[in-house]
């Protein structure tokens, strides 16, 4: 047996094993050095599902929750109202009907009713117009606090009835009194990042247009004597859907008519 040759023969083979190992191991760090995909951003995909949306608005980057109570109100508060005739109930809400109907025109427009809101409603100049409803025959209006909406708070609404002659009738009227603002100032989130929420549980769907962005109160907790606001953003869809993320904690609200109420 040629032992030379075969000792020269198990050289060879291991030196092509050697080779062939140190050829897989560059190769294996070559592909570990290339860069692992990024996720897509939030505007790449909102882009790629084709959805769009306003101007952000510019915020103040702090904000408060409120403590706030249901307002009740006095004789003398509205014993200067002329022209209608105005039952208080409870006292935490104004009924009023109009001695002479209020008419609308057939294409209604909120500043209809500006000069009567602010010439005959208590606080008249702190209600914002919300919505029509034409099959109710209601135009309804939320209170305001530095700009920011009460949404869906039946304590601090404004509703007017009309009737089939598009004629306003009577209104009902309740209030929220300011009484504190809570705790420190906290970071509030940014309108993009409360897109983000929604987009993220699918409630903003494909080739929808994000038509407002809005930040008010909605209610937070309910007391005996006092009530807790928290800022809110309202995301408007399509110009008819409303979306409600909590402004601090970025948790979806689901907020309708009659489910933000505060009770004494």
């Amino acid at each position: 047996m040629d032992w030379s040759r075969i000792k020269t023969i198990f050289i060879l083979t291991f030196l092509v094993l050697d080779v062939y190992l140190v050829y897989q191991f560059m190769n294996t760090r070559d592909a570990a050095q290339y860069e692992i995909p990024k996720e897509a951003t939030l505007e790449e995909k909102l882009k790629n599902d084709d959805i769009t949306y306003v101007e952000l608005p510019d915020i103040k980057k702090k904000e408060q929750y409120l403590s706030v109570r249901t307002k009740v109100f006095t004789t003398e508060e509205i014993g200067k109202a002329k022209g209608q005739t105005i039952s208080l109930g409870d006292g935490t809400s104004i009924e009023s009907k109009l001695d002479k109907p209020f008419k609308l025109t057939s294409k209604f427009q909120p500043a209809e009713l500006s000069d009567f809101i602010k010439a005959n409603i208590f606080a008249g100049e702190e209600y914002k117009f919300w919505s029509k409803n034409d099959e109710e025959k209601t135009i309804t209006y939320y209170q305001e606090y530095d700009n920011k909406t009460f949404y869906y708070n039946s304590n601090a609404k404004l509703t007017f009835f009309f009737n089939e002659n598009n004629e306003v009738t009577s209104y009902k009227q309740t209030y929220v009194e300011i009484i504190d603002e809570l705790s420190e100032t906290e970071e509030l989130l940014p309108p993009l990042r409360a897109l983000e929420t929604l987009y993220k549980k699918g409630l903003i769907k494909p080739k929808s247009e994000i038509t407002d962005f809005k930040l008010g109160y909605s209610t937070l907790v309910s007391l005996t004597a006092s009530h807790v606001v928290t800022p809110t953003w309202r995301i408007e869809v399509n110009g008819k859907e409303n979306l409600f993320v909590h402004a601090f904690e970025g948790r979806v609200i689901p907020l309708s008519d009659g489910e933000n109420k505060m009770t004494e």
